[in-house]
C-alpha cells in the first residue's frame, strides 16, 4: 500500500493471527520491507513517521514463505507459498488426521522461513501464533473494533473528522482513548486470562477461556497497531480479519463495510460449528445490518449480538429491519451507549457462565439503564 513513499528496509514477512480447527488450520502473512514499528511515546513529528510507515508499507512480491506447524499427533506438517503483489500469502492446510482441539483455548507455534529474494533481502525466520478455541468454550466473541473498542471521534460530519485527525495520524496505541467499559466488558465475555502460556515469552498471546476474534474494516497495515493498542489495555487479542484497501468504491465506500464482515462472520461460524457467538458491534460501520444478516441465516449459532449506539441519528430503515430480525428470531440483543449499563441484559442472555461476569455486573448496576438498551428476550 503506497508502496512508493516507503523507505526500503530489511525484508520481513509479518504473521498475522492464525486459527484452526480439528480439520486444518488458517494463517495469513505478509512480506515488507522495513523494521518493525515502535510505538513508544514520541513527538508530534515522530509519531507521525511512525503512522507513515504503518500505512506507506513496502510490499515485496514473489517472496517464497514456507510454514511448519507440528501437530499434536508428533507429526510435521510443512507448505510453502509465493507472495503476491500486495504482498500476501494465505496458508489454508487440510490436516491428513483429524487434530483434536484441545480441552481449554489456547495459542500454538508455527514456524515461518523464507529464502533470499531476487530483487534484495536476506532470508530469515520468525514465529507465528494460531488460536485452537478449546472445546469446552462454549461460546465465543465476534467483534468489530473502531467504535466498539477503540474510539476513532471521525463519525458524523467532516467537522468532526477534522477535529479528530490527530487520533488517525499521530496518536500511538498508548494515546488512544479505549471506549468506557470496554476493558471490564471484554474480559468478562473472553473470561480470565489463563495461566497456560506462562512458559512462553511476553510475545505470546495471552489466551482467554472463550476465544475473541476480531472483524473490521481498517487495513491490515494497522495490524500490529491494533495489537500494541489491546496489549496495553490486557484486552483479549485473537485473530483479526482486515482488509486490503484499494482505490475503488467497494474497498473504500459503504458498500463493502457490511459484506466484508458478513463474509468473514460465516467464515468463522462454519469453521467452529461446536460454538456458539456473542457479536459485538456499534452503529457507525453497518454493523447491525451485517449482524443481522447473519442472524437471519444461522439464528441458532449466535448467542447474543451487542451493538453500541454512537451516532446520534434514529436506525436507518435497513438497520431497524435488522432490528425486527434480530428479536424475531429470539436472539438476544442489547442496543445502548455505555457497556457499563448492560448488566440486566447478561444476566437475562445467560452469557453469566462464570464467576468473570461478576465484576462487570457490579460495575454496571452502579449505573442508570441506557435509554438505548432494548433487549430481545
Amino acid at each position: 500500500m503506497f508502496g512508493l513513499f516507503a523507505n526500503r528496509g530489511p525484508l520481513r514477512v509479518q504473521p498475522f493471527f492464525g486459527f484452526r480447527n480439528d480439520r486444518g488450520l488458517f494463517l495469513p502473512v505478509r512480506a515488507l520491507r522495513g523494521g518493525e514499528s515502535d510505538f513508544g511515546k514520541r513527538g508530534l513529528l515522530g509519531s507521525f513517521r511512525t503512522m507513515l510507515r504503518q500505512y506507506a508499507s513496502h510490499e515485496v512480491e514473489g517472496l517464497t514463505v514456507e510454514l511448519e506447524y507440528e501437530t499434536g499427533a508428533g507429526g510435521t506438517l510443512r507448505k510453502t507459498v509465493t507472495t503476491d503483489t500486495e504482498g500476501f500469502a494465505h496458508f489454508e492446510i487440510p490436516f491428513e488426521d483429524e487434530q483434536t482441539l484441545p480441552m481449554n483455548s489456547g495459542w500454538e507455534r508455527a514456524k515461518l522461513r523464507w529464502s533470499a529474494h531476487k530483487d534484495g533481502g536476506d532470508a530469515g525466520q520468525t514465529t507465528a501464533f494460531v488460536l485452537a478455541p478449546g472445546r469446552d468454550a462454549g461460546i465465543g466473541v465476534i467483534s468489530d473494533i473502531d467504535d466498539t473498542i477503540l474510539e476513532t471521534g471521525i463519525t458524523g460530519n467532516a467537522r468532526a473528522i477534522l477535529r479528530n485527525w490527530k487520533r488517525v495520524l499521530i496518536q500511538m496505541p498508548g494515546q488512544r482513548v479505549a471506549v468506557p467499559g470496554a476493558q471490564d466488558f471484554y474480559s468478562a465475555l473472553g473470561g480470565d486470562a489463563g495461566t497456560g502460556s506462562a512458559d512462553m515469552d511476553a510475545a505470546v498471546p495471552q489466551a482467554r477461556p472463550r476465544p475473541v476474534f476480531y472483524v473490521s474494516s481498517s487495513p491490515w497495515n494497522l495490524f500490529t497497531y491494533l495489537v500494541a493498542f489491546k496489549r496495553q489495555r490486557d484486552m483479549p487479542l485473537g485473530p483479526i480479519m482486515l482488509r486490503d484497501w484499494g482505490f475503488n468504491r467497494k474497498t473504500l465506500g459503504s458498500e463493502g463495510h457490511g459484506s466484508h464482515k458478513e463474509d468473514a462472520i460465516i467464515r468463522i461460524l462454519e469453521t467452529y460449528p461446536h460454538l456458539r457467538f456473542a457479536m459485538v458491534g456499534d452503529d457507525t460501520q453497518k454493523d447491525l445490518v451485517a449482524f443481522g444478516s447473519v442472524v437471519d441465516k444461522m439464528p441458532d449459532r449466535i448467542a447474543a449480538v451487542f451493538i453500541r449506539r454512537v451516532a446520534e441519528e434514529a436506525l436507518s430503515a435497513k438497520e431497524e429491519a435488522a432490528r425486527v430480525t434480530i428479536e424475531a428470531k429470539k436472539v438476544p440483543l442489547w442496543m445502548g451507549a455505555d457497556y457499563r449499563q448492560a448488566s440486566e441484559f447478561l444476566k437475562q442472555s445467560g452469557l453469566e457462565l462464570d464467576g468473570s461476569m461478576e465484576t462487570l455486573v457490579e460495575t454496571a448496576s452502579e449505573g442508570k439503564a441506557s435509554p438505548h438498551a432494548e433487549s430481545g428476550v
